[in-house]
């Protein structure tokens, strides 16, 4: 059955020439009405370059085929003036291709502010400008499909291309966290690295390569992750010449370094081996910042020592580990903890009577059952359930605040300085 997009309104950023043409067409070609941007300037982000003629010329052939198309010949920069030329001639958004680029090729050591800024311009401000315009439509509506085009550049670094290779990684950063904040509005976005022949491309392949490498290869790729029947949010593909890959990134096992003693430079030189060894068992993939707690977590509930001491903290809480880890890193770095907390912090649960209490106000620092003597300065409230998974890494602090099953009261600041000790806040759950 064709995959269609009628009734779909597409955007697609850099549409004058090569790919960001061809996946104006194909769209246009199952049905979406299409909005083609292009400034018509030189690929080296000059001023000089066709005008409004590329944009118009896609658009006329769009049409000549029976298809549905709007030109815009805005800079990306002004990305809100592109999304709006989509309302107005089409009264929504759906789809958006974030395809414009630039090159201005340099060694690092030459390469000057106005290298930098364009490059900065058009891949990574223009991106952000057209999403962040594209957005209240798309969560109004309930839908959206964005594909940020990144470059293998970006992923893995390129001589000569140090301004355009943080662009691109930049974007990969933006698409993961617009992944997660637009799943429940059924907004997927997905990251693009392609391998196609070009204007931007001829400058660094071989003519031979840059004919093989056709776009007509790549658009097709693009559109399926656009599609509605597509289940992909958040993931990161290599494509070129009808092959696609998805990438995704691995964590070693890792090293655990014994923390009663301290950790100094040496005993890092000792384990240093183990830190980076992927062939060892548990080796992982993480998605998210938490992913790295649960292994944070069992260096400090051992205290990293062969042999694990008998804690002081008994009790039949499943989150009974975070508390046992907290006090082995105070008994380890309790003066240095104090000196950056300051703050008393009370756990109480929804399901249990026990309380307990982290002190990282006064003296060395303590974790002990029960109240404190005078008023903490912030005290968490949830299941002790969802405390233990939140420990391990397997539950988001910040969707479980703001889901309701996380309660904080006092001092909010303070849970911000907590960092990895208390479930991952110092990573992806900082916004609390």
């Amino acid at each position: 059955m064709e995959l269609r997009y009628d009734n779909r309104v597409a955007v697609v950023t850099g549409a004058g020439n090569g790919i960001g043409k061809q996946y104006a067409m194909m769209l246009a070609s199952r049905g979406a009405k299409v909005v083609v941007n292009d400034l018509g300037g030189s690929m080296n982000g000059e001023p000089a370059g066709s005008g409004n003629r590329v944009a118009d010329g896609v658009v006329a052939e769009i049409k000549a085929a029976g298809g549905e198309a709007t030109a815009n010949y805005d800079s990306v920069e002004f990305g809100d003036k592109i999304i709006q030329t989509a309302i107005d001639a089409y009264g929504r958004i759906d789809i958006l291709i974030n395809n414009a680029g630039i090159l201005r090729d340099v060694s690092f050591h030459k390469m000057t502010d106005k290298d930098w800024n364009l490059i900065y311009t058009v891949h990574l401000k223009g991106s952000f400008k057209t999403c962040r315009a594209a957005w209240p439509h798309m969560r109004e509506n309930k839908y959206g499909r964005i594909i940020n085009i990144t470059s293998s550049a970006g992923l893995y670094g390129n001589f000569g291309q140090a301004n355009y290779s943080a662009m691109k990684l930049a974007l990969l950063g933006l698409s993961n966290t617009l992944s997660k904040e637009g799943k429940k509005r059924n907004i997927q976005v997905n990251t693009v690295a392609p391998f196609a022949g070009s204007r931007m491309t001829e400058t660094v392949m071989p003519p031979e390569m840059v004919a093989a490498l056709r776009p007509e290869y790549i658009a097709p790729v693009v559109c399926y992750l656009c599609h509605e029947s597509c289940p992909d949010n958040g993931a990161v593909y290599e494509v070129g010449g009808g092959w696609v890959a998805k990438v995704r990134q691995e964590r070693a096992a890792g090293a655990f370094i014994p923390i009663s003693k301290g950790v100094t430079i040496e005993s890092v030189q000792q384990h240093w081996a183990d830190a980076g060894d992927f062939d060892k068992e548990g080796s992982s993939y993480p998605t998210s910042p938490n992913d790295a707690f649960g292994a944070i977590m069992q260096n400090l509930q051992s205290n990293g020592d062969d042999e694990e001491e008998e804690s002081s903290i008994t009790s039949s809480l499943k989150s009974a580990g975070l508390f046992k880890a907290l006090a082995a890193a105070i008994e380890s770095d309790g003066a240095n903890l104090v000196k950056q907390v300051k703050g008393v912090i009370v756990f109480t649960f929804t399901d249990s009577d026990e309380i307990y209490t982290v002190d990282l106000k006064h003296g060395a620092g303590s974790v002990s059952p029960g109240k404190p003597d005078g008023k903490p300065n912030l005290t968490f409230t949830m299941k002790d359930e969802d405390l233990a998974k939140l420990a391990a890494g397997e539950l988001d602090a910040q969707s479980a605040f703001m889901g309701g099953r996380l309660k904080l009261k006092g001092d909010m600041g303070l849970a911000m300085k907590l960092g990895p000790l208390l479930s991952g806040l110092g990573g992806g759950s900082s916004k609390l």
